[in-house]
């Protein structure tokens, strides 16, 4: 067992940096893309089907390499080191299941990586399994987006009665009414994974896993897996579906906005503006603005990884994540400070950097939305990107403050092998650096994402 725990860091990293170049490669192969269906259910689109496409294609590679990045952080955190192998096999798993969900061409393939997901994000949540807390958390997280995931059960009986089939993409072709039953059921779940409203409550809690864990689940995975689903089936968002997901988003947005600038945690705090930002994704799938929805999807993973990388160094090396434990912080370690004024900066969306551009294009595409409403909409999305400039602006107040007198962090020494007090892990710093740089770069080249089509609007609620 001593032997699996010791290999079981450099194995991920391994496995991680394999999938990682795969993605790229396949990305790159916009005219031969692969696509597979095994047999499963003897109906049309019934077997688990996935395929890449230029959506899935970002998608992919975003997890990958954000996957990657926390991957190796994820080897120095303390909590991780009590017992790795049982870690990273549910790590991994959680990575391919997510792979699975934004490949999938079929509902058995979408329910599979789904369901999958769930149960592993429940799992590394609940890592700590001895504490009651940690337990808990992990049960809410479960049970409540297990309770939304019933809609893609329903959504699938829908599909299967309307069109005689399961293929994912003629959930758009459906004729009323199960086009309506399909919608609801795809929106339900998708806010449940999402943590939008009336769903929120389960991610807070599920900050008591290991910080990896929320840098994962934050980023590129289970959290961001309900904007995507939106995404990727925003053609069906016709008619009252359509208004219902934008407003969600929005409230979404401004709300956990709101209740992230309150926060006196920085995990807290990072958890709620997660569910804020994702408002945005929402707003923009339920408004038909899905080019910048996906764009910001895939900033904000790079962003907020970032940011958790650094909220797990400093916990380790300062013992605390309250703001106010955090005075100074940036300065006591300069390199990750750095990384994290930048990654900051960006969350709060000035320019040129990534989010800056994400937010611009979903404001403007809202305020000439034919959802009902649109005008209100794009104030509300005005407001939460001035929201996500002060929380964010607060973190950042806090970390590059003066160090209260007499507490000083010893910088001479950054060290991997030294667990706990007073000394950050020189692979953070790497890392946060590099989405730090992602950031800036994906600003700089104004994120030139493959341009899904933008849903109908003609179908009759």
């Amino acid at each position: 067992m001593r032997a699996l725990d010791r290999a079981a860091a450099p194995a991920a990293v391994a496995v991680l940096a394999v999938l990682t170049v795969g993605a790229g490669v396949v990305a790159a192969r916009a005219g031969s893309r692969p696509a597979v269906e095994l047999p499963f259910l003897p109906v049309p689109g019934g077997g688990l089907g996935v395929a890449v496409d230029g959506l899935s294609a970002v998608l992919v590679v975003t997890v990958c390499v954000v996957g990657l990045a926390v991957t190796v952080v994820a080897g120095a955190d303390d909590e991780v080191r009590a017992a790795p192998a049982r870690f990273f096999a549910w790590w991994l798993t959680f990575v391919v299941a997510m792979l699975l969900t934004v490949t999938a061409t079929t509902v058995p393939a979408l329910l599979l990586g789904w369901e999958v997901m769930g149960a592993t994000s429940a799992a590394l949540i609940a890592f700590r399994w001895r504490s009651p807390a940690t337990v808990h958390a992990a049960s809410t997280a479960f049970l409540t987006t297990r309770a939304a995931d019933t809609g893609l059960y329903v959504a699938a009986g829908a599909l299967l009665a309307g069109s005689g089939g399961l293929a994912l993409g003629d959930v758009a072709r459906l004729d009323q009414p199960w086009a309506a039953v399909a919608a609801t059921g795809v929106v339900v779940a998708a806010l449940g994974k999402s943590a939008q409203l009336p769903f929120s409550g389960w991610l807070s809690g599920a900050m008591l896993g290991p910080t990896p864990v929320s840098a994962m689940l934050h980023s590129a995975t289970m959290v961001a897996a309900g904007g995507y689903l939106l995404l990727r089936l925003s053609d069906a968002l016709t008619g009252a579906a359509g208004g219902v997901v934008a407003w969600a988003g929005a409230g979404t947005a401004v709300v956990l906005g709101t209740v992230a600038l309150a926060q006196r945690d920085l995990k807290q705090l990072l958890a709620a503006s997660t569910a804020a930002q994702l408002g945005l994704v929402v707003l923009a799938a339920g408004a038909g603005a899905t080019t910048g929805g996906a764009e910001h999807l895939v900033g904000h993973a790079v962003v907020k990884a970032g940011l958790f990388v650094a909220a797990g160094a400093w916990l380790s090396a300062l013992g605390t994540r309250r703001l106010d434990g955090l005075r100074g912080a940036a300065r006591r370690t300069p390199a990750l400070g750095a990384a994290t004024l930048v990654a900051g900066a960006a969350l709060a969306g000035v320019p040129p950097l990534v989010l800056w551009v994400t937010k611009d294009e979903i404001v403007a595409d809202v305020e000439v939305s034919p959802v009902p409403g649109a005008g209100a909409l794009h104030v509300l999305a005005l407001v939460a990107t001035a929201l996500a400039a002060a929380y964010a602006g607060k973190v950042l107040g806090v970390v590059v403050r003066s160090p209260a007198p007499g507490d000083r962090l010893d910088t001479d020494r950054l060290d991997t092998d030294r667990p706990g007090t007073r000394h950050v892990p020189a692979r953070a710093v790497v890392v946060a650096a590099a989405l730090a740089a992602a950031s800036v770069a994906l600003g700089a080249l104004a994120l030139p994402l493959p341009r899904p089509r933008r849903p109908a609007r003609h179908r009759p609620a």
